[in-house]
Protein backbone atom coordinates (compact mmCIF):
# COMPACT_ATOMS: atom_id res chain seq x y z
CA UNK A 1 0.00 0.00 0.00
CA UNK A 2 1.08 3.47 -1.07
CA UNK A 3 1.89 6.14 1.63
CA UNK A 4 0.46 9.14 0.90
CA UNK A 5 2.23 12.53 1.32
CA UNK A 6 0.95 15.40 2.84
CA UNK A 7 2.53 18.48 2.61
CA UNK A 8 1.94 21.25 5.50
CA UNK A 9 0.68 24.62 4.06
CA UNK A 10 3.61 26.56 6.79
CA UNK A 11 6.78 24.41 5.18
CA UNK A 12 5.48 24.82 1.51
CA UNK A 13 4.56 28.83 2.00
CA UNK A 14 8.12 28.98 3.81
CA UNK A 15 9.60 27.14 0.67
CA UNK A 16 7.83 29.83 -1.60
CA UNK A 17 8.98 32.73 0.33
CA UNK A 18 12.65 31.59 0.47
CA UNK A 19 12.31 31.17 -3.29
CA UNK A 20 11.02 34.46 -3.97
CA UNK A 21 13.40 36.56 -1.50
CA UNK A 22 16.24 34.06 -3.60
CA UNK A 23 15.02 35.83 -6.70
CA UNK A 24 14.01 39.58 -5.67
CA UNK A 25 17.92 39.09 -4.23
CA UNK A 26 19.31 38.59 -7.23
CA UNK A 27 17.53 40.35 -9.62
CA UNK A 28 17.73 43.50 -6.93
CA UNK A 29 21.66 42.74 -7.17
CA UNK A 30 21.46 42.80 -11.17
CA UNK A 31 19.74 45.80 -11.11
CA UNK A 32 21.73 47.35 -8.55
CA UNK A 33 25.20 46.69 -10.12
CA UNK A 34 23.59 47.70 -13.79
CA UNK A 35 23.60 51.16 -12.40
CA UNK A 36 27.23 51.40 -11.74
CA UNK A 37 30.13 50.79 -13.88
CA UNK A 38 31.83 47.31 -12.57
CA UNK A 39 35.71 47.13 -12.57
CA UNK A 40 37.58 44.04 -13.69
CA UNK A 41 38.45 42.98 -10.04
CA UNK A 42 35.01 43.25 -8.75
CA UNK A 43 33.89 41.41 -12.05
CA UNK A 44 36.41 38.48 -11.00
CA UNK A 45 35.16 38.72 -7.42
CA UNK A 46 31.57 38.02 -8.05
CA UNK A 47 32.22 35.30 -10.43
CA UNK A 48 33.68 33.50 -7.75
CA UNK A 49 31.35 34.33 -5.16
CA UNK A 50 29.15 31.05 -5.97
CA UNK A 51 31.87 28.85 -5.21
CA UNK A 52 33.26 30.83 -2.10
CA UNK A 53 29.71 30.65 -0.51
CA UNK A 54 29.38 26.35 -1.08
CA UNK A 55 32.99 26.38 0.18
CA UNK A 56 31.95 28.57 3.51
CA UNK A 57 29.05 26.62 3.81
CA UNK A 58 30.30 22.73 3.10
CA UNK A 59 33.87 23.49 4.47
CA UNK A 60 33.23 22.87 8.19
CA UNK A 61 30.94 20.15 7.67
CA UNK A 62 33.79 18.24 5.78
CA UNK A 63 35.85 19.37 8.50
CA UNK A 64 34.27 17.54 11.00
CA UNK A 65 33.22 14.80 9.16
CA UNK A 66 34.28 11.40 8.38
CA UNK A 67 35.16 8.85 5.87
CA UNK A 68 31.64 8.97 3.80
CA UNK A 69 32.34 13.00 4.12
CA UNK A 70 35.94 12.74 3.37
CA UNK A 71 34.69 10.15 0.55
CA UNK A 72 31.96 12.23 -1.17
CA UNK A 73 34.56 15.00 -1.21
CA UNK A 74 36.96 13.51 -3.36
CA UNK A 75 33.99 11.93 -5.46
CA UNK A 76 33.40 15.99 -5.62
CA UNK A 77 36.48 17.16 -6.96
CA UNK A 78 37.25 13.94 -9.14
CA UNK A 79 33.63 15.18 -11.01
CA UNK A 80 34.45 18.61 -10.97
CA UNK A 81 37.93 18.20 -12.51
CA UNK A 82 36.82 15.77 -15.30
CA UNK A 83 33.33 17.53 -16.12
CA UNK A 84 33.98 20.97 -14.98
CA UNK A 85 30.47 21.23 -14.32
CA UNK A 86 30.14 22.73 -10.53
CA UNK A 87 26.14 21.45 -10.65
CA UNK A 88 26.91 18.35 -11.85
CA UNK A 89 29.92 17.85 -9.11
CA UNK A 90 27.63 18.77 -6.10
CA UNK A 91 25.03 16.55 -6.78
CA UNK A 92 27.37 13.82 -7.34
CA UNK A 93 28.92 15.29 -3.60
CA UNK A 94 25.51 15.09 -2.21
CA UNK A 95 24.86 11.77 -3.66
CA UNK A 96 27.67 10.43 -2.73
CA UNK A 97 27.39 11.26 0.99
CA UNK A 98 23.95 9.59 1.27
CA UNK A 99 25.45 6.68 -0.22
CA UNK A 100 28.65 6.37 1.66
CA UNK A 101 26.76 7.07 4.84
CA UNK A 102 24.25 4.40 4.28
CA UNK A 103 27.14 1.98 3.31
CA UNK A 104 28.92 2.81 6.21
Amino acid sequence: MAEVLSLDPRVVAVILAMAVVTFLTKVGGLWLLSRFEVSDRLEAGISVLPGAIVIAILGPEFASGGPAEWAAGGLTLLVMWRTGNILLALVAGVVGVVAFRAVG
